[in-house]
């Protein structure tokens, strides 16, 4: 059952240090690009994931083609990709070693999400980490 309870959200983000995100994007236009500038700017490394801009930069970051190629710990993998692809990105999160997923706003596949807690991960599903911060009051990342 993926997290819906605001206190046990807030202290996922809490301990979160390091985020991956699957479909960061370098167009302004596009929310996961700005959702990875607030989330640098509350203190979060975040590493961004896209194959179609791999070895490219956003917001100063080396832009990744797959979590394998990362080669560190992953606190948080956050999935801004349509359901249908949801489930590739999890079964990445899985094998990288990452302690969570977080499927984005509109973001819903309950199988993976299942398959995330059996493998020990937390899960946060058609949420937003830009809205959860400042609505449950997280500190920045010291």
């Amino acid at each position: 059952m993926p997290l819906t309870d605001p206190a046990a959200i807030k202290a996922l983000l809490e301990e979160t240090r390091t985020i991956v995100m699957i479909g960061a994007s370098d167009r302004p236009d596009r929310a996961s690009y700005r959702v990875m500038a607030m989330l640098q700017g509350h203190g979060y490394r975040v590493i961004p994931v896209n194959p179609q801009i791999t070895g490219e930069h956003v917001h100063g970051e080396y832009v990744f083609r797959d979590l394998s190629q990362i080669g560190e710990p992953i606190d948080m993998v956050d999935i801004f990709r349509r359901s249908d692809a949801a489930g590739a990105a999890v079964d990445e999160a899985i094998a990288s070693g990452a302690r969570s997923v977080w499927m984005q706003l509109g973001v819903i596949d309950a199988a993976a999400a299942a398959r995330a807690e059996a493998a020990g991960l937390k899960v946060v599903m058609d949420r937003c980490p830009a809205i959860e911060i400042p609505r449950l009051g997280v500190a920045p990342v010291a």
